[in-house]
């Protein structure tokens, strides 16, 4: 049975997304929140981010600056009990 998987990025950004990707190989649900800050680019990240768009992955943020789908930190705190594991980065 698939699981419902939250990726939190927020310090270890790269990491972060690599691990959301590699939760896809399950066909898990993973639901990505880019927390805080600006995200910033560079090519691992884009990377990341394109497969897991390629991966029907969601991404929110709680920071508009981001581009992400958006919610406040309070709709994710309660977003985030529903989900079967919730890993922080």
């Amino acid at each position: 049975m698939p699981k419902k998987i939250a990726v939190i990025v927020r310090d270890r950004k790269h990491e972060a997304l690599r691990m959301a990707v590699g939760a896809t190989l399950m066909n898990d649900e993973v639901h990505v929140f880019v927390m805080d800050d600006k995200l910033e680019s560079d090519y691992d990240i884009e990377t990341s981010l394109q497969m897991l768009a390629d991966l029907k992955a969601r991404v929110f943020s709680n920071n508009p600056n981001n581009g992400f789908e958006q919610k406040t930190t309070k709709e994710i705190a309660g977003m985030l009990i529903d989900y079967d594991v919730v890993v922080p980065y």
